[in-house]
């Protein structure tokens, strides 16, 4: 067994494409419009969903915004640098929400930013061998 995808439900999907595309560096790895059910699905992710978890934005056409309730926490991205992630996102008009920092009570360097849905995206920078 492994994990497919996750899903997350997206007010505005062009946003929300660019927002993954663009500043987080993923690929658009399918799209599919479904007329009949009033929805569309895209799929983003980093490699092919052969080789890894992958995310699926389920955009709703007569819903424009959510409620992301208080059990959801966020989506890990490993970086090589979470202070250059976070440069790199604010240039391309991301929202940090959280700047490139050791984590409380540990030596993990973490940020967080938000998509354009609110939803929390955490850069966790990866760590040398021996760290």
């Amino acid at each position: 067994m492994r994990i497919l995808h996750t899903m997350l439900r997206v007010g505005n999907l062009e946003k929300s494409l660019a927002f993954y595309t663009q500043v987080l560096g993923m690929r658009l790895l399918r799209r599919k419009e479904y007329p009949d059910g009033r929805f569309t699905l895209a799929f983003v992710g980093y490699q092919d969903e052969a080789n890894g978890a992958v995310l699926e934005l389920t955009h709703n056409w007569d819903t424009s915004s959510y409620n992301l309730g208080e059990g959801y926490g966020h989506i890990a991205i490993e970086v090589d640098d979470a202070y250059q992630a976070c440069e790199n996102a604010k240039k391309l008009g991301g929202k940090v929400t959280r700047e490139a920092g050791p984590m409380k009570h540990g030596t993990t360097v973490i940020a967080f930013i938000e998509d354009p849905d609110g939803y929390k995206i955490e850069f966790i920078q990866r760590k040398l061998p021996g760290q």
